[in-house]
């Protein structure tokens, strides 16, 4: 019995590990990569083995980086099953057709510049070097219907005619559509087959909505192993879902391999009960220098999270009532879902919300914006609000224009609530902005690109690391010391390579036998 770590191995996103018997073989996640454009799209496009070999996927939860090639393998030769819990199977509804209508655009829009720069290179029969700027203009103007939307037909046309490169989705959104029939939901705390002599069950993670860790047990060769995959292992006293797992059925408890994550595996969150003080103070001293708050927000989990605590802090009167605007259709629909299962909620959210008649997710200030022309109208408004918009790694979305509209206002403050992966346009406004903050705020302000275009980093940029849905190196080792599971050797997958090679040396150290595995490593268990 082996295990082949393809994905998110010594970095953060494109979860995939392989698990494979003498008669099935079994994939834990099946993640996108997400950084730099060109090396996503590299990692992304080519899936290192055929879909016609795996028996079932098995998923920890939805975000997209451990989801977002399911699409991929499904439009291919899979035949099996994709296995997760019920929450997860909802949101990836969303997910999904969220991520083909992005791939879709971006192609769309990528076509077009490769069109237009084409075009502009063109050399006209009257023997000029190049056409006029007036004739440039008119081809040009063949290429959109209207001021917004692309003539994608002619576009498509003057690409094969001319043999110019297409650039083409990773899947459709019809694709997207037909991997959710692949589902087949489960709750947690019961076994279920997945292979010849293979069974799984899924405890509570604690990390988003319908998050789990997957206990595999797999006979072969007259013995049973015991395989725990702790997909993204949450945080403990966080506010809506229950705390991780600790307490394991007798039968689970022996584990013969933990592929454990490390996106924190040598730091330290600040406790769970300061984030909501943190975030009134910012938001206090952002209203009294007349200014907005704006929040690159994962649409899913973390914008639950922020409109829980801005209702509990709307309540409570400890900020000044201004609107809240959720920017983010995807959120609007996932926010929802969370609505539809209060199964999962932990016991505080039913005292302080369900058990009073109200909806933790709606409070009289909040807006949800649907529309493009609303965003547009939300982002020219200068009176004082709290936006929530993704993406949020600041990647794509609508988080961008709202950003180049106020990143250059010393008023306004960018609100950083989670992880940035190294070489997103989030990682460097956090990076540059709180440089700019430490040196005083003297001098000229860094400069940031968004949208190929420049600005000055004049807003505050603040981080809050209350909020992040992953463990620290302290709730990581809850799970390997204070849980009643027995592991005999850790797999350390999801971190960058810094903090998975110092969660090795630590773990080492307490006496526990951990590896980092290097892409495309083969162990065997």
């Amino acid at each position: 019995m082996n295990i082949t770590f393809y994905g998110a191995v010594r970095e953060v996103t494109g979860s995939m590990h392989l698990l494979s018997t003498e008669k099935d073989k079994i994939l834990f996640d099946c993640g996108m990569y997400q950084g730099r454009r060109k090396e996503s799209e590299r990692k992304n496009r080519v899936l290192p083995f055929d879909p016609r070999i795996i028996t079932n996927i098995i998923l920890s939860h939805a975000h997209i980086d451990h989801s977002g090639r399911i699409p991929l393998i499904t439009k291919g030769d899979f035949h099996g099953r994709i296995l997760s819990t019920r929450a997860t199977e909802d949101v990836c509804e969303y997910l999904f057709k969220d991520s083909a209508k992005i791939q879709e655009s971006d192609s769309d829009y990528l076509n077009y510049k490769s069109v237009r720069r084409f075009i502009s290179h063109l050399k006209p029969s009257k023997g000029q070097d190049r056409m006029s700027p007036s004739e440039v203009k008119k081809i040009k103007k063949l290429l959109k219907k209207g001021r917004n939307e692309l003539n994608k037909s002619v576009i498509k046309d003057l690409i094969k005619k001319h043999n110019l490169e297409m650039v083409t989705p990773l899947y459709t959104s019809e694709d997207a559509a037909e991997a959710l029939g692949f589902f087949d939901a489960r709750p947690y705390n019961k076994e279920f087959t997945i292979g010849t002599d293979m069974t799984c069950k899924f405890y509570e993670a604690g990390h988003i909505l319908g998050s789990a860790i997957s206990i595999v047990k797999a006979k072969e060769n007259g013995r049973t192993y015991n395989i725990c995959y702790s997909g993204d292992f949450g945080r403990f006293g966080k506010p809506i879902l229950k705390d991780p797992t600790l307490d394991f059925a007798e039968e689970d408890r022996d584990i013969d391999l933990l592929i454990m994550e490390s996106t924190y595996g040598n730091r330290f969150h600040e406790p769970v009960q300061d984030q909501t003080k943190h975030l009134a103070k910012i938001i206090n001293e952002t209203y009294e220098r007349g200014g907005s708050v704006l929040i690159p927000s994962f649409a899913f989990g973390r914008t639950q999270e922020l409109i829980y605590v801005l209702h509990e802090l709307y309540n409570s009167g400890d900020v000044p009532r201004i609107p809240v605007y959720v920017d983010s259709p995807l959120a609007t629909n996932i926010t929802k879902v969370f609505g539809e299962h209060p199964e999962v909620y932990d016991r505080e959210t039913h005292q302080t919300f369900l058990e009073n008649g109200e909806n933790p997710f709606s409070f009289k200030q909040i807006n949800f914006t649907s529309s493009v022309e609303e965003s547009m109208a939300l982002m020219r408004d200068d009176t004082a609000k709290i936006i929530i918009a993704s993406s949020g790694m600041c990647e794509a979305g609508r988080i961008l224009h709202h950003l180049r509209y106020r990143i250059h206002n010393k008023r306004n403050t960018v609100l950083v609530v989670g992880y940035m992966a190294a070489n997103t346009l989030g990682r460097k406004i956090l990076e540059r902005g709180i440089e700019y903050e430490k040196s005083g705020r003297t001098g000229e302000p860094p400069l940031v690109k968004i949208l190929n275009k420049e600005y000055p980093l004049n807003a505050h940029v603040v981080k809050l690391g209350g909020f992040s849905a992953h463990g620290d190196r302290n709730e990581l080792m809850r799970l390997i010391r204070d849980s009643n599971l027995n592991v005999k050797k850790i797999a350390i997958v999801h971190g960058e390579e810094d903090q998975a090679l110092s969660f090795q040396d630590f773990l080492k150290k307490e006496g526990f036998s951990a590896i980092v595995p290097h892409v495309g490593e083969t162990f065997k268990i």
